[in-house]
């Protein structure tokens, strides 16, 4: 049994609308309501009204593991700011012509729509996808690719955000996208609050080609976790990919090796998105200096700054403090 979790919220609040359909995935389903459907009042205010939706009173979840009951009938989808829609592991059965008609005018009508692991077929098969970017699993990419060979897939990354549509690529990277949402929607600062509760990454680097099988290494790879550690509190330091290997105790050569297979990305790579990251935060808590930000984040000079804040969010400076500038987090117990 389950209840719509938007009783007794706010009024105004940006309205996230799952959609479950038969034999949807129950991970997928809880990830959406660990993001998005619970109170969090370390927080200090509420982020989203959440509310579960199903063509059918009572819909079987995969597998037959359970029945979910209790929630709003497919009419809540019509007032879906975001709306998330099925998934589920027949990827070759078609789905309900009223599923994909809801997916159709939520879009229509301007609403964000997230596809979390097969959810992309759905929203493909609702043709909303023709011509644009997306992701799916790595294990389906050539099955999605012959099926709908007008999307542009992108089967190497953990998420793909193309604007007012967004794919998950597998089950562990709906919370990816789940996080990069709440980034987009609130800032880095309270993305990283949500994160902490879920003890999961604010960001993980690289893609989803790092869990695509292959035949394990002859010796394991020492994990780079200690270095990325001691180079996240050396930021604001001059620190070079040469810094690096030489406290890793390799060549630069190998160092981009380890890099590639357990981050998916370059050493630089990681180095400036960490920095980006961290000037984020600095003006998210309110330092309006652009060039105290840009010398204790290591991005340099102000001209630097803008620069990367912009490639990698879209926004100057300025726009991101006012869009995320006044976030005001109390300190979180135990944090």
């Amino acid at each position: 049994m389950a209840q719509d979790s938007s009783h007794g919220r706010p009024p105004g609040l940006h309205r996230v609308v799952v959609l479950v359909d038969e034999n949807s995935n129950p991970f997928e389903l809880g990830c959406a309501t660990e993001v998005f459907g619970l109170r969090r009042p370390e927080l200090g205010r509420e982020l989203y009204d959440f509310t579960l939706c199903s063509p059918e009173p009572c819909t079987a979840m995969r597998d037959g593991f359970f029945t979910l009951t209790g929630v709003a009938d497919l009419a809540a989808a019509e007032q879906a700011d975001t709306l998330i829609v099925p998934n589920r592991p027949d990827i070759d059965v078609p789905r309900r012509p009223a599923v994909l008609a809801a997916v159709r005018r939520a879009h229509a009508r301007g609403a964000r729509l997230l596809g979390l692991c097969s959810g992309a077929f759905t929203l493909a098969e609702a043709g909303v996808l023709t011509g644009r970017r997306a992701t799916a699993h790595w294990q389906w990419a050539d099955r999605f690719r012959a099926r709908f060979p007008d999307v542009h897939l992108e089967p190497d990354v953990l998420f793909v955000d193309d604007g007012d549509i967004l794919t998950a690529a597998g089950s562990s990277a709906a919370l990816d996208l789940g996080l990069h949402v709440v980034r987009r929607d609130h800032g880095a600062e309270v993305a990283n609050a949500v994160s902490r509760r879920l003890v999961f990454a604010a960001h993980r680097d690289g893609g989803q080609r790092q869990f695509v099988e292959r035949p394990l290494p002859r010796a394991p790879e020492e994990s780079l976790a200690p270095l990325l550690e001691w180079a996240r509190e050396r930021l604001g330091e001059p620190l070079t990919v040469a810094d690096l290997a030489a406290r890793g105790a390799v060549s630069t050569a190998t160092l981009h090796r380890r890099f590639r297979a357990q981050l998916g990305t370059t050493p630089l790579a990681w180095l400036v998105g960490e920095r980006v990251a961290l000037a984020c935060r600095l003006i998210e808590r309110g330092e309006e200096r652009l060039e105290v930000v840009a010398r204790e984040s290591g991005l340099g000079t102000a001209a630097n700054l803008r620069s990367r804040l912009r490639r990698e969010t879209g926004l100057s400076p300025s726009a991101y403090r006012r869009r995320f500038g006044r976030v005001d987090l109390p300190a979180a117990a135990g944090a």
